[in-house]
């Protein structure tokens, strides 16, 4: 029997490359009830996967859509998957094969723009008219809305700010350029800061420390990793003067897994980007914030997405 006939509900995925989450989600953001299974590199599987969350999800709740939310290159009319460095679909109409699979409509969103949703419409973007979502994580996403629309770009790939090159000739990144700037301001970026500074701080951190051992030894104010979060908020400023010297938004909204350490670092970021931006100490600032939906922003964002057929 089903636990709710609402034609309100939907299914929203996060595809991300380690995890896939289904859950159902409802008109006003809720969550009741989600499935986890790990991320398979074979495409007919990974649909294989998708398919069976929704149908175990669909014996306890009448859903009439499905909605995914997947780091990668989509087409403009997010039809097609054409690249996701850790996914294995390659230029794949993944909207259509999986809506002849469930029978239902389905559709597809960058993760960012899927979490900008979510927060644009139960978070910390409610009331905004031009702002920026920018997702710190293992990389650099981010997301820019106008009133009540995502921008795309003629392409269907903007706004890419985290590879923007703020080093030339600097760090590897994996997109192939050097010196992008989420190899300066993103979760992987720790490490690498954290061995170019070391020698110059005393630390307890081990020889190869990791992002979160990193943030806990800046908590307990290690040298070294406080100096590391020092100038991860330098470089994250300076990436968000540039977006504001570029949109002049209203909002900047910080989400991703970084932002759960914020308080590491979003004071001297705010002030480093008012320090960096053109006419500085004569023209409005965009407020900057933390996302509010955590890591389930870009599920419930591409349901809603999905429900509203946006």
């Amino acid at each position: 029997m089903l636990k709710n006939n609402s034609a309100d509900l939907t299914i929203g995925f996060d595809v991300g490359g380690t995890n896939v989450r289904g859950g159902v989600i409802t008109r006003e953001g809720e969550i009741l009830a989600s499935r986890t299974v790990p991320t398979s590199m074979d495409a007919e599987q990974l649909e294989a996967d998708i398919v069976g969350i929704v149908d175990e999800l669909r014996a306890d709740y009448e859903v009439d859509a499905v909605g995914l939310a997947l780091a990668g290159f989509l087409d403009p009319t997010c039809e097609v998957v054409r690249f996701a460095p850790h996914l294995p679909w390659r230029h794949a109409n993944v909207r259509e094969s999986l809506s002849q699979k469930l029978g239902m409509h389905v559709r597809l969103e960058h993760d960012a723009n899927s979490a900008a949703w979510g927060e644009w419409c139960f978070g910390a973007g409610r009331g905004a008219e031009d702002w920026v979502f920018f997702a710190v994580g293992t990389g650099i996403g981010a997301t820019l809305m106008t009133h009540d629309t995502i921008y795309r770009g003629a392409f269907g790939t903007a706004p890419e700010f985290g590879h923007i090159v703020v080093v030339p000739n600097g760090r590897q990144c994996s997109c192939g350029k050097r010196g992008c700037l989420e190899r300066y301001a993103s979760g992987t970026a720790l490490p690498d800061t954290c061995a170019d500074l070391r020698g110059s701080y005393e630390t307890s951190l081990p020889a190869e420390p990791t992002g979160k051992e990193i943030t806990q030894a800046a908590r307990r104010g290690d040298p070294l990793a406080v100096a590391v979060m020092e100038d991860f908020s330098r470089w994250l400023g300076q990436g968000l003067s540039i977006v504001a010297d570029v949109l002049d938004p209203e909002l900047i909204v910080l989400g991703g897994g970084v932002s759960q350490d914020a308080d590491l670092y979003l004071e001297g970021a705010a002030q480093a980007m008012g320090q960096d931006i053109v006419g500085a100490g004569h023209r409005p600032l965009a407020r900057v914030a933390t996302a509010e939906l955590g890591s389930a922003a870009g599920m419930i964002g591409v349901a809603d997405l999905a429900r509203s057929g946006r």
